[in-house]
């Protein structure tokens, strides 16, 4: 809402305006640019001109969408998915994020199902393999094994620190 309020304020004639881009039909003048910056800065928000950045930014828009916003995650590899999505040859795309980020896109992959996984042991709708087979591991165990090496907790042991917080509470 704020990008479109802006670039109508500049009067600039815009298409789709979605999280991470806006497809601005006019041509741009530098005072605009300027004006744009500014006005996107001073809501938080910040204009993107580099396209590599542009690009970085648009890989970990699709892995949050992927990991967090879709029922289910792409039956196809991750490499594959995010390639085919952007347009752009994997090597490429990861030589990029792991230069600008200074960690790979599978790790950030892996941080973001881990972080899907609390969410969801906390809804407490879904038990441990579903969750497993929701996020598309390989076992159970995969999953433990992982969401310990990156939490240092088991999932079980983190969901017993939820109930005994929500007792404490309970008790208050």
């Amino acid at each position: 809402m704020i990008v479109k309020a802006e670039l109508e304020r500049l009067g600039l004639q815009y298409g789709a305006v979605d999280l991470g881009e806006a497809d601005v039909k006019d041509t741009v003048s530098i005072e605009q640019r300027k004006e744009l910056k500014t006005a996107l800065l001073q809501s938080g928000l910040e204009l993107m001109d580099d396209k590599k950045a542009v690009l970085i930014e648009r890989i970990k828009i699709l892995i949050v969408e992927m990991v967090h916003y879709t029922d289910d995650l792409p039956k196809v590899k991750n490499s594959e998915y995010i390639s085919e999505r952007l347009g752009h040859d994997y090597t490429y795309l990861a030589n990029l994020f792991s230069e600008a980020t200074g960690t790979t896109i599978e790790h950030f992959i892996i941080a973001h199902k881990i972080e899907r996984v609390k969410e969801l042991l906390l809804y407490d709708e879904l038990n441990l393999t579903e969750i497993s087979s929701k996020l598309k591991y390989s076992s159970v165990g995969h999953l433990s094994n992982q969401f310990k090496k990156t939490t240092g907790l088991t999932p079980t042991y983190f969901k017993k620190l939820k109930d005994k917080r929500r007792i404490t509470l309970e008790n208050v």
